[in-house]
């Protein structure tokens, strides 16, 4: 066999990638091609955050692949076409390209297969390339997937993973195989200012930092806002610039309780993976229905902008809607938190958040964003769907010195703990010297009393 096509799509690295061993194994040349798909622009998932990081990743990428001889192909326009156009032009034999569990991508596996097989070429399609366990593998006896974690877990953590692949020694490129511009994140508007910097080379670097002096202290820290004790490679994992089978291996080389937890982690997140392969409608609708009826939108205009601009009045809630506006990330107890005040406390619906954080979010995974937002809208898998988390007590016991809500709410600085988490509590001059916002909305018991009149339109 002479040439094949490597199609990378959210799998931006060269270690532990089967579809590239493959076709570097298999034939004389290969073309690796990314497709900047403007689909994706219209679905709305081409938020800046994520396509600097992308930016950040390709790079990256192409420069790996010149080390070895080669170079990435970029082209923009439909991924079908465009992939059909370059095997063309290569005169290539096969396409090989990483799995995935959307309903989108379900439909261009779907027909790039047929238009590949039209001018008789194969598409090989890769499982074990984006999860560690591939999604349909692990099923119950009386369903297609998994609905409850703890059983799926049990299942996941007795399967024995692929080994891991090595990146190729040497790529060799066919010529006259036009490329696009490389994108950059330079000139992108709307950038998180403490937005991390992408690419396989960033990944391994935080990698290896991690698992060296990071997660042996996972699982007493990973719920420690201020600690900041969390891996922080979702935006990897996002875009593949590392494996997950790669970080389970590595993880239980570790061993210990925190190297467990984090494998935990890793599992939840296949979990999500193997919901949405299932389910793929519950990107946009509910897992389990409650038949509720959310806020309506016009009534909840004003308590969803407070939200989103960190200005509720709760200051653990605050301290986490503005570290994401400023990283393009957050940790994952203010995430559950932040959640959990939008659609239980306010009585939002839950696919206005999750918009929200996909517009920021460099992680922004559809399944694990999706899926945990309905996790705390009590719509999702949870087995507790009336769970609700109340921001101060939540506060109180994941921050509770303040140091979280002192770096992102600067206004509460002086204020000392537990004062600063019921900044309220102030009365005359004091209060009167911090500017700062009274509660959008009264708790009772964890849940939302609204004032008089909030509701009526």
């Amino acid at each position: 066999m002479n040439v094949s096509v490597v199609l990378f799509t959210s799998d931006l690295r060269l270690n532990d990638h089967p579809p590239l061993r493959a076709a570097n194994d298999g034939s004389r040349q290969v073309v690796p091609l990314f497709v900047r798909d403007p689909a994706v622009d219209g679905a709305g998932f081409a938020a800046p955050n994520r396509l600097a990081f992308l930016a950040d990743c390709l790079r990256d990428l192409d420069a790996g692949l010149r080390d070895r001889g080669g170079r990435l192909v970029v082209r923009h326009g439909d991924i079908v076409e465009q992939v059909c156009k370059v095997a063309a032009e290569a005169d290539a034999d096969e396409v090989h390209m990483a799995a995935d569990v959307s309903g989108y991508a379900h439909r261009r596996e779907e027909r790039l297969r047929r238009a590949l097989e039209t001018e008789g070429r194969r598409l090989h399609v890769h499982e074990t390339v984006t999860t560690a366990v591939t999604p349909g593998a692990l099923t119950p006896a009386s369903s297609d997937h998994f609905a409850v974690f703890t059983p799926y877990f049990r299942q996941w953590s007795q399967q024995r993973l692929r080994d891991t692949l090595g990146a190729p020694r040497t790529v060799r490129v066919p010529e006259g195989v036009v490329s696009g511009e490389l994108p950059s994140r330079a000139g992108l508007p709307g950038l998180s200012h403490g937005l991390a910097a992408g690419g396989e080379v960033a990944g391994r670097k935080r990698l290896t930092a991690w698992l060296r002096s990071g997660v042996a202290a996972y699982e007493d820290r990973h719920d420690d806002l201020a600690g900041d004790a969390t891996s922080h490679l979702s935006p990897h994992l996002h875009f593949g610039t590392l494996s997950p089978v790669e970080l389970v291996h590595r993880a239980r080389r570790v061993g210990g309780p925190g190297a467990e937890a984090f494998v935990r982690q890793l599992a939840w997140r296949d979990f999500h993976r193997q919901v949405l392969a299932a389910r793929t409608h519950v990107a946009t609708a509910d897992y389990r229905t409650k038949h509720d009826r959310w806020r309506p939108e016009r009534a909840a205009r004003e308590d969803v902008a407070a939200w989103r601009e960190g200005r509720t009045g709760y200051p653990v809630v605050d301290a986490a809607m503005r570290q994401l506006r400023h990283e393009g990330w957050m940790h994952n107890r203010g995430r559950l938190l932040t959640a959990s005040f939008l659609a239980k406390t306010l009585y939002v619906d839950w696919r206005v958040g999750a918009r929200h954080f996909l517009s920021l979010l460099v992680d922004g995974d559809l399944a694990n964003n999706q899926l945990n937002w309905q996790w705390m809208a009590g719509t999702g898998t949870d087995s507790r769907p009336n769970r609700v988390l109340n921001p101060v007590i939540q506060a109180k016991r994941y921050d509770p010195d303040g140091a979280y809500v002192r770096r992102w709410v600067p206004e509460l600085a002086e204020l000392d703990a537990p004062l600063i988490h019921e900044p309220w509590k102030l009365t005359g001059l004091d209060r009167a010297a911090i500017d700062y916002p009274d509660p959008i909305v009264e708790l009772s018991d964890g849940l939302a009393r609204f004032r008089r009149g909030r509701d009526r339109e």
